[in-house]
């Protein structure tokens, strides 16, 4: 492996000001010495807006993604999952830089962009290790398709008019059966993405566990569940339904499930590692992301304080 630092850029090139942000962070990376990594359909891109980004390598030709130092990424939550596609399995960390709306999974935002690229020019960061998970598709014995998630896998029906029948499992043994639009099985991580709509619960990302949270479902017991890290869940699509269902993890990978095919998902043994700027406790970006009404709060209690 060569000692040449190598930085990949991930943006949201569909926006004009992500573009900007990324010839903004090639211009301090050329400054600094190195040559930019990116993927060459970004780049592409990034040419088309005749935006200039200067010399840059090209992610898969010039630069194996295994002698990739950190993830540098421009966008929302969506382009932070497609970085932590492109590093699987490697063991470059990613930091995100807000350029969406919500951007849940960012560490900074846009005014944040430089002194974000220069910590991570210098190490000035901590690297956390998210779970994810594996989630394989049997039909008969036999696995037809694997795939992996950061924020969630959901089986869902591929039909708009028709109702999934599905009967949901832990550790082998029957749970619930019911008709339903889906089942999310969520990572901490991804408790405030889609299993937050679904009505599941936030879970503090140092938390090891899996959820799994069902979509309008009509039964009387379809309540969110938490299990440990060591569990495995499964929904399987019962043969009696008159619909057929999808899989996708992360949005963004997806494969159709006929009647009688079976999810199942653990942790995965590859975790997905986030570069951390600062120790925020994670209720203060609930707040900050979420707009919390926080108003009239007056902090802990202490003993030389009266009591009203």
């Amino acid at each position: 492996m060569s000692d040449e630092r190598h930085i990949l850029l991930v943006s949201h090139t569909g926006r004009r000001d992500s573009i900007d942000a990324a010839v903004e962070v090639c211009d301090i990376l050329h400054a600094a010495g190195l040559t930019p990594v990116m993927p060459f359909d970004e780049y592409a891109d990034v040419r088309r807006a005749e935006a200039s980004v200067g010399q840059v390598d090209i992610l898969g030709v010039d630069v194996r993604p295994d002698e990739i130092e950190i993830v540098i990424v421009l966008g929302g939550d969506g382009t932070i999952l497609r970085a932590a596609e492109l590093a699987r399995g490697t063991s470059a960390p990613i930091v995100g830089v807000n350029l969406g709306h919500v951007g849940f999974l960012a560490e900074s935002e846009r005014d944040g962009l430089a002194e974000t690229v220069e910590r991570a020019l210098t190490g000035e960061y901590k690297v956390e290790e998210r779970v994810a998970l594996q989630v394989d598709v049997v039909v008969g014995n036999e696995i037809v398709y694997s795939s992996w998630a950061l924020n969630e896998a959901t089986v869902e029906k591929a039909s708009r008019e028709r109702m999934l029948e599905v009967v949901t499992e832990v550790d082998g043994r029957p749970l619930s059966s019911f008709g339903c639009d889906g089942v999310v099985f969520s990572t901490p991580t991804g408790s405030t993405a889609y299993s937050f709509s679904g009505g599941g619960p936030v879970v503090w990302p140092d938390v090891d566990a899996i959820l799994m949270v069902p979509l309008s479902a009509h039964a009387l017991f379809s309540r969110p569940i938490v299990v440990g890290p060591d569990r495995v869940l499964a929904v399987e699509v019962l043969r009696r339904t008159s619909g057929v269902g999808v899989l996708w993890c992360d949005g963004r990978r997806t494969h159709d499930l006929p009647p009688g095919a079976r999810v199942e998902v653990r942790r995965s043994p590859d975790p997905v590692r986030v570069a951390r700027l600062k120790d925020a406790p994670f209720a203060d970006r609930l707040v900050a992301k979420f707009r919390l009404p926080v108003a009239g709060w007056r902090g802990p209690q202490r003993d030389d304080e009266d009591v009203e």
